[in-house]
């Protein structure tokens, strides 16, 4: 892939808990220098990349994927969308990337509380008083 800057927008179909991210990048200056990680912004656009990112890193050349950014957990659990902004590489006119891995753990969503009831088996008539009572006492012959 060549840009001149370039943007990935990535939903994550589960929540996860991100932990590290491996960039592959072109040969020489054509490498990302510069990365920014945007945490659960589905609607990002160019203008909002400019903004202040949840996550950024200056890069390194690595051209076979040993090179792992660790993302601080604290910042990026409970992850459902994930943009990541490429602003700059080492010189060159666009930028190459060949491999975008994301590291982390799948988290489970939380569970429904059970909302607290309480039933009677046997109703209590001292608990349901009303005026329709009618305390005659019937017979049945």
């Amino acid at each position: 892939m060549i840009l001149d800057f370039f943007k990935i927008y990535e939903k994550v179909y589960r929540t996860v808990k991100l932990k590290g991210i491996i960039v592959v990048g072109g040969e020489d200056t054509t490498h990302p220098s510069k990365m920014k990680l945007f945490k659960n912004r589905p609607n990002t656009n160019f203008d909002d990349v400019n903004t202040e990112a949840d996550e950024q890193f200056e890069m390194q050349p690595d051209l076979d994927g040993t090179l792992e950014y660790p993302i601080k957990v604290v910042k990026f659990t409970n992850v459902h969308h994930l943009t990541i902004y490429f602003p700059k590489n080492f010189g060159a006119e666009s930028t190459k990337i060949y491999y975008i891995g994301l590291k982390g753990e799948y988290t489970k969503p939380p569970r429904q509380e059970i909302t607290l009831v309480t039933y009677e088996a046997t109703p209590n008539p001292c608990d349901h008083k009303t005026e329709a009572f009618n305390p005659v006492p019937h017979q049945i012959r």
